[in-house]
């Protein structure tokens, strides 16, 4: 069966393009997985290497409906598309994908947060990864620490700050965001989801190592 992607705008092959140069900031070896979604759009999404899924969906088309190719070599694809804008997405790599994905629907909606609060808290975050980490990066009581907690009723989730580190590390808050800007979070039993204005990332619940790339 052929592989192929297709993103026919050119702002929304630019945005794919930022996406997956972030998570080769993250990991030179990520892998990235395009599939269709019900409303039609095509999401990618990426392992972050903080045990935190990251997506971000483009209006375009993929066959079959649920792919995975190495970043490096989507990257390439995006930069020397077609005037079509049919993207080169290299070679199958299916079977490196790891862990399962999130539904994309039934989540709860817990509550919105200004995005300032988010972007607050990495940087801070930042600051005493700077202090306590090492060559291996930041300790994982720090990445484990719930820097949030939200609720609805008598549905409650902590926020871990690895979550946090995921969202702006991708690029899906500004840094200096609008005071009206907001961040959503939701949850369902297994999952955690935060929405932001150019994207979402995903904890799994109970057992994050069951989602690795």
């Amino acid at each position: 069966m052929s592989r192929h992607l297709t993103i026919p705008d050119a702002a929304q092959r630019n945005d794919l393009a930022a996406f997956v140069e972030r998570a080769l900031r993250l990991d030179d070896a990520a892998v990235i997985r395009l599939r269709r979604r019900s409303d039609g759009l095509v999401a990618a999404w990426v392992g972050t290497g903080l045990e935190v899924l990251a997506v971000r969906a483009v209006a375009g088309e993929v066959s079959p409906d649920d792919i995975s190719c190495g970043a490096d070599q989507l990257a390439r694809g995006l930069r020397s598309a077609a005037t079509d804008g049919r993207v080169d997405t290299g070679f199958p790599m299916d079977s490196a994908w790891r862990g399962v994905l999130p539904p994309e629907n039934g989540f709860t909606h817990l509550d919105d947060v200004p995005a300032a609060v988010l972007v607050d808290l990495a940087h801070r975050g930042a600051d005493l990864a700077r202090e306590q980490g090492s060559a291996h990066g930041p300790p994982a009581s720090l990445l484990d620490q719930d820097v949030l907690r939200v609720s609805a009723g008598d549905v409650e989730a902590g926020v871990p700050m690895r979550c946090v580190f995921a969202l702006t590390a991708m690029g899906f808050v500004p840094d200096s965001p609008s005071a009206d800007e907001i961040v959503r979070i939701r949850v369902l039993p297994a999952w955690l989801r935060i929405d932001a204005r150019f994207g979402s990332v995903f904890r799994r619940r109970g057992d994050p190592a069951l989602v690795l790339r």
